[in-house]
């Protein structure tokens, strides 16, 4: 399945891209591992134009045929003990159907390069301990925890 897969950046002018966005959004809020409500009619516009504003985004789509499959969203950030940006991985998503075929490895490899080409310093990403596969996965790719290990902590506003 690995080579039918295509990687694109998202093109928030097209509406195939738009609705592949919040499609492959609410199956992952409302996997297992997400844990969620589907989005609202609202809340689709808003991540979408949220997305679609945000300066520093990278926003990848991996389809197969005329299929969306995948979906990762990233953001562009400044690590100050580097003095140079990195990218911080927000959501890695294949849709059920494709799990486990290399989708989600094609898509972070893709990120892994670009960021590399930009001068980053680094990739992060946050993973649920009871998330196997994916940390196979990224484990696989060299993600490994930070030394010292961190924390990953919330305040809710």
């Amino acid at each position: 399945m690995h080579n039918e897969i295509k990687v694109i950046e998202c093109n928030f002018e097209d509406v195939h891209h738009c609705n592949a966005l919040v499609d492959l959004m609410n199956e992952y809020i409302t996997d297992k591992m997400g844990g969620g409500e589907p989005y609202t009619e609202v809340q689709k516009v808003q991540l979408v134009e949220g997305l679609r504003n945000h300066p520093a985004k990278i926003v990848l789509l991996a389809k197969a045929g005329d299929a969306y499959v995948g979906l990762v969203n990233s953001f562009i950030n400044f690590a100050t003990f580097t003095v140079k940006p990195f990218v911080n991985v927000h959501d890695v998503i294949v849709t059920a159907s494709w799990r486990n075929g290399g989708v989600g490895r094609k898509m972070l490899q893709q990120l892994i390069e670009r960021a590399s080409a930009m001068g980053c310093s680094k990739v992060t990403l946050e993973v649920r301990e009871d998330n196997n596969n994916a940390r196979y996965l990224y484990n696989n790719l060299g993600f490994n925890d930070a030394e010292p290990r961190q924390f990953y902590w919330t305040k809710y506003l």
